[in-house]
């Protein structure tokens, strides 16, 4: 077994996670909270991560309260339950903590869709303009922002920027397309999408909605804006969460991915929720992050048994990118008027 480990860390690189057999009894449950407790570590989970995974995170929730949630802890190792991106997010706002994530390919499609250089290459287009980037993006990314934003904060972001200041977004063009109908602002919008999001089939939908009359839509702006259209309600993953909660209708659509009706249920065990149709017939008819569901409870375990894969984050770079990070969280705190 421990031949297989050491072997398994040689080819983390490749893997991307520990590829390691694991006793077929054993319990997973126990020994990840026995880890937690023997290690001092917290797991932080997003709302779209497997059912099991969210059940045994110490707190689950979207982009915007991880942020919030990373910057406090107190432990000594961070293990992310999500993407890439969120665990480098808490490693840049955590340099002297370890941080781990189940699977190191667990990636997404909007970071990946906007390269460090050519946003550069953009603002060298345009150096009138101030960036702002969604947390979706990587930490290079982020050093050479001036204001990272989530869907749950990303209009009173947007609104904190003087009028006269022209603005670069990037790189969700759904979300920056509703900022400006949102705001009245007009951007310069980066040309990225979220797979999840634009998976969604309108002639399915409203089909959904027709066998379902009384049910409310509900979807998050990275949607497409034919989807928004439909919707009674437009919000982050939390926003969504909060909405079905304290709406009187008994049932919802959700067009968001449908890892949140996790949690949704949880909290109205009484209200029929349907997960929005996908244009492609899949395993649940819905749409699901491929990214987020890469992480595994196997995956989660090994990865706190051995300390292993561990996100890095370059000091330059953890320094630049730390900024725009601080910026967001201390104007999301502020109290509107």
């Amino acid at each position: 077994m421990n031949q297989n480990i050491e072997k398994a860390k040689k080819n983390l690189t490749e893997v991307g996670f520990l590829d390691v057999d694991t006793p077929k009894d054993i319990d997973f449950v126990a020994e990840i909270n026995r880890l937690k407790k023997e290690k001092n570590a917290v797991i932080l989970a997003h709302y779209y991560q497997e059912p099991a995974i969210q059940d045994i995170a110490d707190f689950v929730g979207d982009s915007l309260a991880l942020s919030y949630k990373a910057a406090e802890v107190d432990a000594d190792i961070i293990v992310f339950a999500g993407v890439h991106f969120m665990a480098e997010t808490a490693k840049i706002l955590n340099p002297d903590k370890k941080v781990l994530l189940p699977d190191l390919n667990a990636g997404c499609s909007l970071s990946e869709s906007c390269p460090a250089e050519s946003l550069q290459a953009l603002k060298d287009k345009n150096p009138d303009h101030l960036v702002i980037t969604y947390v979706n993006t990587s930490a290079e990314v982020k050093a050479i922002s001036d204001l990272c934003c989530t869907s749950s904060n990303a209009k009173k972001i947007v609104d904190s920027v003087p009028l006269d200041q022209p603005i670069i977004f990037a790189p969700d063009k759904n979300l920056g397309a509703w900022i400006q109908k949102e705001t009245g602002r007009e951007m310069l919008l980066w040309d990225g999408a979220c797979i999840v999001h634009e998976a969604f089939s309108i002639d399915k939908l409203l089909k959904t909605f027709e066998i379902n009359p009384q049910a409310k839509i509900i979807a998050h702006p990275e949607s497409e804006a034919h989807i928004l259209k439909t919707a009674e309600y437009i919000g982050s993953t939390s926003g969504l969460i909060n909405y079905v909660k304290t709406n009187p209708a008994n049932k919802f659509i959700v067009a968001t991915e449908a890892g949140i009706l996790h949690e949704m249920q949880k909290e109205v065990p009484d209200k029929e929720l349907i997960p929005a149709p996908a244009q492609e017939d899949n395993s649940c008819a819905c749409s699901e992050c491929p990214y987020m569901k890469m992480n595994t409870m196997q995956k989660l375990y090994l990865c706190m048994e051995h300390e292993l894969p561990e996100v890095h984050v370059d000091e330059e770079i953890q320094k630049k990118a730390l900024l725009p990070i601080q910026r967001m969280l201390e104007i999301s705190s502020t109290k509107d008027d």
